[in-house]
């Protein structure tokens, strides 16, 4: 299987240091992350929990797609977003949640089987299982 890798390089205490995250396998983005930024407005910054948000939204979109398609459906379209909860928790930050909101156009299907599908498709997504600890809500609907 496939092994992907990510590398921060950091400077300075929590709250003056910089990093720089480099997305090495791809080799096909550099992010600037601050502490400051993570827990305040991001301001051309990313964070781990926004790159969380990313892996949770194209997994699933793309695990839906698969689980769709062994139901005998293609979709035409699926749109996700996931939003990541930080807060302060005992001794550091808590990621207490991730909202997925799930859009799509799928023809033969109605709501209720979709809907069964979508939950489907965000309990087996690898990304999800890897967040098993976390709350992860589900907002499925037919575009």
């Amino acid at each position: 299987m496939a092994t992907r890798e990510a590398t921060t390089h950091w400077t300075g205490g929590l709250n003056t240091g910089t990093g720089a995250l480099t997305l090495d396998t791809s080799n096909s983005a550099r992010f600037s992350v601050t502490f400051p930024r993570r827990v305040g407005e991001p301001e051309g910054t990313t964070s781990p929990e926004e790159l969380i948000a990313a892996a949770q939204a194209s997994c699933l979109a793309m695990n839906l797609a698969g689980t769709l398609e062994k139901a005998g459906l293609t979709p035409d379209t699926i749109d996700v977003s996931a939003a990541v909860t930080v807060n302060p928790g005992d001794g550091g930050l808590s990621i207490d949640t991730v909202a997925v909101t799930l859009r799509a156009e799928v023809g033969g299907v109605d709501e209720d089987r979709f809907a069964e599908l979508a939950q489907q498709a965000k309990d087996t997504c690898p990304v999800s299982r890897a967040l098993a600890g976390t709350t992860i809500t589900l907002d499925a609907a037919l575009a």
